[in-house]
C-alpha cells in the first residue's frame, strides 16, 4: 500500500498527473479526485480507475484516510487550496505558480508553517535529467564562476484567450516566464534583483483584446552582478524549443535539446530531422520524477528540495518583469516587495 493520495484539479495538467500518480509512482496509489466538472470527473475516474470523486475539494480534503494532495487546480486558485490543504494537515505537491499575488502567497506559506505539512512546488525542468546534470557541474566548478544565463522559452501555438487573461493566468510574462525565473535563480545560486523586459502582440492580433502579448524578452541582474536573458513566444511553430545555456568564467553548459528523434534524413535536397512537439514529449519524464521525489520525501520524513518560498521568488520576480513591459522601464524586485 503505497502514499494515498487525492488530485484537485482534473483539466489539462490535472491528467497529467492522475496518470503520473496511477502508472508511474510505485509509491503512490491515487484514491480520490475533486473537479467542478461533473463530465471531467467521470473521465479521469474512469480512465485512472480512481474510486471517489468530488465537485468540491473540501470534501476531498475531509477524507481521513488521504495523506497527500496534488494541486492541479486552475492557476488562481493555487494558495486558497493550499491553504485549505494544510488546515486539513495533508502533505502538498502543487503545480506551479504558487500565486500570482505575494499576500497571498505569504498567507499560504505561513499556513503550511502552521500545520507542520510538506510543501513541493511543480517546478519540474529542476528533476529534468539535462537540467539537474547541469546544476551538478555547476555544483562541481567546471564551468568557474556563472557569469551569464541565457534561456529560450518557445511554445509552438498559443494559448486559449480564456487562459491568457491576466486574471486567469497573469498573462505570459508570469506563466511561461515563472520556470525561467526558478531556474534562473537555481542555476546561478544568486537572486535576480533587477529586470527589464520588452514585448509586443506580433504573431496573434487577437491577444491584445485580452490584454496579452505573444512574444517577450527579459533582461535580468543578479545579486551577484550576473547577468541574464530570456526570449519567450507562443509562436514557434516548429516545435517546442527550451533551451538554456550557463557561461561560467571557465567554460559554458548548454541545456536541452531541439530534435526528438535521434534520426537524420539525409538527400539531395538537404538534411532533416523532427522537433520537440510540445511539452510532454519533453518534459514526461520529468513530471513524474518530481511527484516520485515528493512521495519519497514523505515516506523517509525528509523536506522537499523546492519549497514554496522558491515558488514565492519567481513570482516576484514574474510580477517585477510585468511591471517592466506596462512602464517601460527597468524594475528592482524589491519595488514589489513594498
Amino acid at each position: 500500500m503505497g502514499i494515498r493520495f487525492g488530485l484537485i484539479g482534473a483539466g489539462r495538467m490535472g491528467r497529467v498527473f492522475a496518470n503520473t500518480l496511477a502508472y508511474s509512482v510505485a509509491e503512490a496509489d491515487l484514491v480520490a479526485v475533486a473537479d467542478p466538472e461533473a463530465a471531467t470527473l467521470d473521465e479521469v475516474s474512469a480512465r485512472y480507475g480512481v474510486p471517489t470523486r468530488y465537485t468540491d475539494y473540501h470534501e476531498l480534503l475531509a477524507q481521513k484516510d488521504i495523506e497527500a494532495v496534488v494541486v492541479a487546480s486552475p492557476t488562481g486558485t493555487h494558495a486558497e487550496v493550499i491553504t485549505a490543504a494544510a488546515q486539513a494537515g495533508k502533505q502538498i505537491f502543487s503545480e506551479k505558480p504558487l500565486s500570482q499575488d505575494l499576500k497571498a502567497c505569504d498567507l499560504a506559506l505561513a499556513a503550511v508553517k502552521k500545520a507542520g505539512v510538506k510543501l513541493q512546488m511543480g517546478f519540474m525542468r529542476r528533476y529534468d535529467a539535462p537540467y539537474a546534470a547541469a546544476k551538478q557541474k555547476i555544483l562541481e566548478g567546471v564551468i568557474g564562476q556563472p557569469v551569464m544565463f541565457k534561456a529560450t522559452s518557445r511554445d509552438p501555438k498559443r494559448t486559449s484567450l480564456e487562459f491568457a487573461r491576466r486574471e486567469h493566468s497573469g498573462g505570459m510574462i508570469m506563466d511561461m516566464g515563472v520556470h525561467d525565473f526558478d531556474l534562473a535563480r537555481w542555476l546561478m545560486s544568486s537572486e535576480v534583483t533587477r529586470v527589464f523586459s520588452e514585448g509586443a502582440c506580433l504573431a496573434f492580433p487577437e491577444l491584445k483584446d485580452v490584454g496579452d502579448i505573444d512574444n517577450a524578452v527579459i533582461n535580468l541582474r543578479f545579486a551577484t552582478d550576473a547577468i541574464g536573458n530570456i526570449d519567450m513566444s507562443r509562436n514557434a511553430v516548429y516545435g517546442y524549443d527550451i533551451r538554456t545555456e550557463v557561461l561560467g568564467t571557465d567554460g559554458s553548459l548548454w541545456i536541452g535539446y531541439l530534435q526528438q528523434t535521434p534520426t537524420l534524413v539525409l538527400t539531395r535536397g538537404g538534411v532533416i530531422h523532427d522537433t520537440v512537439p510540445y511539452f510532454m514529449e519533453r518534459f514526461g519524464a520529468a513530471y513524474a520524477e518530481e511527484v516520485r521525489v515528493f512521495t519519497r520525501h514523505i515516506v523517509n520524513g525528509t523536506d522537499p528540495e523546492v519549497t514554496g518560498e522558491d515558488a514565492r521568488a519567481a513570482t516576484a520576480i514574474g510580477i517585477a518583469a510585468t511591471l517592466s513591459l506596462d512602464e517601460e522601464r527597468p524594475v528592482l524586485v524589491s519595488e514589489v516587495e513594498e
